[in-house]
């Protein structure tokens, strides 16, 4: 019964099932928090808290605490080591997602679950039923930049692997893939290929032999298709001449991916005469999806927070095509979907499901976190439009009030359930003594003083910071890896913007009165960010949810190493 239905992809039941939930949010989470904690009353981590059979939100909230990953740590431990495996949840846990591991130096082991992985597919459903009728896609193929790292063993002998892998190695990912329509036009050889290299390029390939077929260009965030088309500048002219002579390239050496490319690759110089005569007639690369991929509808991946530095090199590769954000969610879990596709990623919102987990929201405006108190959480129906919240999430894997990290604004509502907005991650923060700058105020920054650059058809192609206490007073360091090779003067006129860019009134007082010292602008060699990429690959981490780290910490060596044997030229801001 479910293959049939999987089968019959009905946008406008999914749909109606998203209206019937969102249109009584509140006791949608009411029955969800009773359903989690009736499964999971019994674990040790809940009878800790004395909740004894009582499923309420004013008991749940009362009794069991706000937790970090810090809090749970221990008890995760357990799970892995096979000790405890009932310790968190009603049911054995028998799988590990890892973090990206990008924003504390090491990826985080979290747990996941067949729940999980249902709450993963119902909001992939969600967002396309409500995408797909503003941009209604034909029976065609997906070209998906998504990778697959290794899953392994851990001492207890459950699977662990990054959350993304863990849902593309799911049977009903794929299953699911194609009941919309869009199966991925990579054999699974390249996506589960154990060198990025290799199965990037094969992406490429893959696209351009069903370039008439592909509908939806896509991979979980916009770094990687960033990262892609930067790639095929370099390659274009190899992969026109695998696909004019039928031939694989020498650079392709895995032999379970070469065999899987052989049976796509047949001698095609018609279509390779057409890609060449294409990119022949492009200027600097701007609009090259479009002009490759003529099928597109859409472009498609998760574009904001941490991934809105890319829109820009993203729109000069997309043309006059949309860019779609993704859904909303973290390795913990899923928040929210996409039902308004026609936002731009800048404006994006994300409705949240209110049975895939219970939601609570701690609000973030000064008045209210007096004397170093936090204020009181509040539910998912009660919070207001305009305002900030940090996400706390209940889930059906073991995570109870938990600290997502996340910095959200509440810009609607659909229905009862509010709409939110990405803003930041609460815990990346530049900060000496009084000032507090956030990864959106950096971001913001960076792009001030990108706008010189622009002038000269020069760009940053990525960047990062951290906080130098060395010297004295400590100074904000920010390290770009640029497109060309501009004059020194242009580039002290970038850090002296960036020094003026940061508008936090603790910071720009500091400056002025030296408490915190001059800002640092340190040039990074091309390849370098490549580097950091290889770096967390090498960990364990999938390309698919990488996020290059915004701001380093003093623990990260690794991330600091690479980046300071790399510089080749560095400013003092002369600002203030």
């Amino acid at each position: 019964m479910l293959e049939k239905m999987e089968e019959r992809f009905d946008a406008e039941a999914v749909i109606g099932e998203f209206e019937s939930l969102s249109r009584d949010a509140g006791a949608v989470q009411r029955e969800t928090l009773q359903k989690i904690l009736d499964e999971n009353g019994g674990t040790e981590y809940l009878q800790r808290w004395g909740l004894n059979g009582r499923t309420d939100p004013d008991s749940f909230t009362n009794c069991v605490p706000i937790a970090s990953h810090s809090d749970l740590e221990p008890y995760i431990q357990r799970i892995v080591d096979g000790n405890s495996p009932r310790c968190l949840t009603g049911k054995p846990i028998t799988t590990i997602s890892l973090s990206s591991g990008t924003t504390q130096g090491k990826p985080k082991f979290v747990p996941f679950n067949e729940e999980l992985m249902e709450s993963t597919m119902q909001i992939y459903k969600t967002s396309f039923a409500y995408r797909n009728r503003e941009y209604p896609i034909g029976n065609g193929k997906a070209l998906q930049f998504i990778y697959s790292s290794k899953q392994f063993k851990t001492k207890g002998g459950l699977t662990a692997g990054t959350a993304t892998t863990n849902v593309y190695r799911n049977a009903q990912f794929k299953k699911t893939m194609r009941a919309m329509q869009t199966p991925c036009c990579s054999p699974d050889e390249v996506i589960f290929g154990p060198d990025f290299h290799q199965s990037l390029y094969c992406h490429l390939l893959c696209g351009l032999i069903f370039r008439d077929d592909v509908q939806v260009v896509s991979s979980t965030f916009a770094h990687s298709i960033v990262h892609a088309f930067r790639t095929f500048e370099q390659v274009w002219e190899e992969l026109v001449t695998d696909i004019r002579e039928g031939t694989l390239s020498s650079r392709i050496t895995v032999p379970l991916i070469r065999a899987a490319m052989s049976k796509l690759l047949v001698p095609n110089p018609e279509l390779a005469d057409t890609i060449y005569r294409k990119i022949s007639g492009l200027s600097n690369w701007y609009g090259i999806i479009q002009e490759l991929f003529p099928s597109t509808k859409y472009i498609y991946g998760i574009m904001t927070g941490s991934m809105e530095p890319y829109l820009k090199k993203m729109r000069h590769y997309a043309g006059e095509l949309p860019l779609l954000s993704a859904d909303y969610g973290a390795s913990e879990g899923w928040i929210g979907a996409n039902v308004n596709p026609k936002l731009t990623p800048e404006t994006a919102t994300f409705a949240v499901l209110p049975n895939i987990g219970y939601f609570e929201f701690i609000p973030l405006r000064e008045d209210l976190n007096s004397h170093g108190q936090e204020a009181k959480p509040v539910g998912l129906t009660d919070v207001k439009i305009g305002e900030e919240y940090e996400i706390l999430v209940t889930n059906f894997a073991g995570l109870y009030r938990y600290r997502l990290g996340d910095v959200v604004k509440v810009k609607g509502f659909h229905n009862s359930t509010p709409e939110l907005q990405f803003i930041c991650r609460r815990n990346l923060l530049l900060t000496i003594n009084i000032d507090k700058n956030t990864e959106k105020d950096l971001q913001l920054a960076v792009e001030s003083a990108a706008e010189l650059l622009a002038g000269e058809k020069l760009e940053v192609v990525d960047f990062t910071s951290r906080v130098d206490l060395s010297t004295e007073p400590g100074h904000y360091v920010v390290f770009w890896e640029i497109s060309g090779d501009p004059q020194d003067d242009l580039l002290q006129e970038c850090c002296n913007c960036l020094d003026r860019s940061f508008v936090d009134a603790g910071y720009m007082s500091s400056r002025k009165v030296r408490a915190i010292g001059a800002l640092e602008l340190r040039i990074v060699r091309k390849g370098t960010f490549h580097k950091i990429l290889d770096h967390y690959v090498g960990l364990g981490a999938a390309v698919s949810q990488f996020k290059t780290p915004r701001c380093v910490g003093p623990t990260n060596d690794t991330v600091l190493q690479i980046l300071s044997v790399n510089v080749v030229r560095s400013y003092l801001s002369t600002a203030f």
